[in-house]
């Protein structure tokens, strides 16, 4: 690991130990960056530094942006995630800069935490295959536990549409699904 990756990755875990919310004792956005280190490097051991960076600030400061300043319903959620995207994009483009990497690789890194490109370029996927599966392993259980099974439903199956066939494939391995969520990565 270079010395520019360890302190961008530095960068993201002192701005995300601000978060006041917690999770299994530690600041929400900090035990999530670490969460999705740790998928990635599952995942893909190779992934470039870019990749590793943004992975690892996917949700960089995203207590700032409150779900509750945007309108209630899809079109309000939805953008309150483009925005997010934005900030977390702008905030790790800015720690890269300071770290000594070039335009393009903090513009590459920008897309993927835009998330623009999924199915069309190999790290933006890669990046929302570990989201997903971050997601699967952490999140699912205790959100689905507060949900309707038609939501979960709806839910999977737009989290299957967004991997790869390749991760589909190893969330079917991976995880023990009952059949009507398993049947969404089938497809």
């Amino acid at each position: 690991m270079s010395e520019r990756m360890q302190a961008v990755l530095r960068a993201i875990d002192a701005a995300n130990a601000a978060d006041r919310n917690l999770d299994d004792g530690m600041p929400e956005a900090q035990l999530y960056g670490k969460r999705m280190s740790e998928e990635l490097n599952r995942l893909f051991p190779e992934a470039s530094e870019v990749l590793q960076i943004a992975a690892r600030g996917q949700h960089v400061e995203r207590w700032k942006l409150a779900r509750s300043e945007y309108p209630e319903g899809r079109a309000g959620y939805l953008a309150w995630r483009k925005a997010q995207g934005v900030h977390h994009a702008e905030v790790v483009m800015g720690m890269m800069a300071k770290a000594g990497y070039g335009a393009e690789e903090i513009e590459a890194a920008g897309r993927m935490l835009r998330k623009e490109g999924i199915k069309r370029d190999a790290e933006v996927q890669a990046l929302e295959d570990v989201i997903c599966f971050v997601f699967l392993k952490w999140y699912f259980a205790p959100f689905a536990g507060k949900h309707s099974a038609e939501k979960i439903q709806r839910i999977v199956e737009k989290t299957a549409r967004k991997m790869s066939p390749e991760a589909r494939e190893r969330v079917l391995y991976e995880f023990d699904l009952p059949e009507d969520l398993a049947a969404a990565f089938r497809g």
